[in-house]
């Protein structure tokens, strides 16, 4: 029998009243003061069941324990050089904010991620090669306050790192996400924002993003277990043919409550997104048509993608400064922060899956370069 929200909540919250120390502790840093919106966070990821809902709590206050991940923000990663390779080919950035308002606040797990955050990926070269290969950044912010996050799906290369190089930076941004961007916005607009927009830039998807796909399955399944419902919509612009043939595949095995959050637009999408954002935090690909394959070639402080943009430059000194009090940074030595990642069936590992399967069928025999058994959790 279903039991009410608030009967779920405070059900759920008795539990963690019983949890130890370390855990009472890593779970502060995940709600940042509203532990009963991050508790209704698990419960709506579990459909409402306190049972379900507890042991995706204790998991992931685990994992976040196990792996440091309250440390992440002080783990840049260096050289700078190499952080822009992440950025340059792991297409992510936060372009504003949107009209939505979710109760959703950062979900914390066992692999001390309390401590993520003062583990600067280093020397400066690698984190720059992160930076300029996973492509995220942070273009602005929405009419009611959510950040806007850009990623460039189709133009991320994850060929600057290794895989847990990738790992760290996106687990880095997620955290930086929940204990610095969506605090201050919520000071600045005076009400709690605990969710964000993100645009997916399929510009360049091709069928070679299949070697990505055991790196992309790490990535979502982290996500889907450890950070849920802290993305309000999802919006797809640039879409090419071998999205949409993707699309057939995927959506009907999403959720109905994560279905309703994407929304697929027409081109570059500008028009839809200037409903719910000013121009200014529009993402580079969404300011006009066909803006070219290469992101490289426009690069600066001007497109959120970049480590020279004041959102990534924000995020590294801020890494870079929470590593201080640790050890100096001059003297960290290189090497990733190593985070377990559980094997789980979630939502985004079987569409990762099903996505595999049809981009092996719209392949055929084209003879894709780059092998998926390549990838492993645990290179360095």
């Amino acid at each position: 029998m279903a039991v009410a929200p608030q009967d779920a909540i405070k059900q759920l919250s008795a539990l963690m009243d019983k949890v130890d120390e370390s855990r009472k502790r890593t779970f502060q840093n995940m709600h940042q003061g509203y532990p009963t919106a991050t508790l209704g966070r698990f419960l709506k990821a579990r459909e409402w069941s306190v049972a379900k809902a507890h042991k995706m709590l204790m998991d992931c206050l685990n994992w976040r324990i196990q792996n440091h991940i309250d440390d992440i923000l002080a783990k840049p990663i260096i050289p700078a050089e190499l952080y822009r390779g992440v950025r340059d080919s792991q297409l992510i950035g936060l372009s504003g904010y949107s009209n939505e308002l979710m109760d959703c606040l950062n979900w914390r797990i066992q692999n001390h991620i309390d401590d993520i955050l003062a583990k600067p990926i280093i020397p400066a070269e690698l984190y720059r090669g992160v930076r300029d290969s996973q492509l995220i950044g942070l273009s602005g912010y929405s009419n009611e306050g959510l950040p806007v996050f850009a990623i460039g799906v189709g133009l991320s290369t994850f060929d600057k790192a290794s895989v847990n190089y990738y790992v760290q930076s996106h687990i880095q941004i997620n955290e930086y996400r929940d204990r610095v961007i969506l605090p201050a916005a919520t000071n600045k607009y005076g009400r709690h924002i605990g969710t964000c927009v993100k645009i997916l830039d399929m510009t360049g998807l091709k069928l070679s993003a299949l070697s990505h796909i055991k790196l992309l399955t790490i990535i979502s399944t982290v996500d889907d277990l450890n950070y849920p419902e802290k993305t309000e919509t999802y919006y797809v612009v640039n879409t090419p043919y071998v999205f949409s043939a993707c699309w057939k595949v995927v959506k009907p095995l999403l959720q109905e409550r994560t279905r309703r959050k994407v929304q697929v637009l027409q081109g570059c999408g500008r028009n839809e997104l200037l409903k719910i954002m000013d121009y200014s935090s529009l993402p580079h690909f969404c300011r006009r048509e066909n803006y070219g394959s290469s992101w490289i070639s426009s690069a600066g402080a001007d497109v959120c993608y970049s480590l020279d943009h004041p959102f990534h430059q924000q995020l590294y000194n801020y890494i870079k400064q929470q590593a201080l009090p640790q050890e100096c940074v001059s003297l960290l030595k290189p090497g990733s922060f190593h985070v377990d990642v559980p094997g789980a069936d979630t939502e985004g590992t079987n569409i990762v899956k099903a996505l595999e399967s049809e981009l092996h069928k719209i392949g055929g025999h084209d003879g894709l370069t780059h092998p998926l058994n390549g990838l492993r959790i645990n290179d360095a």
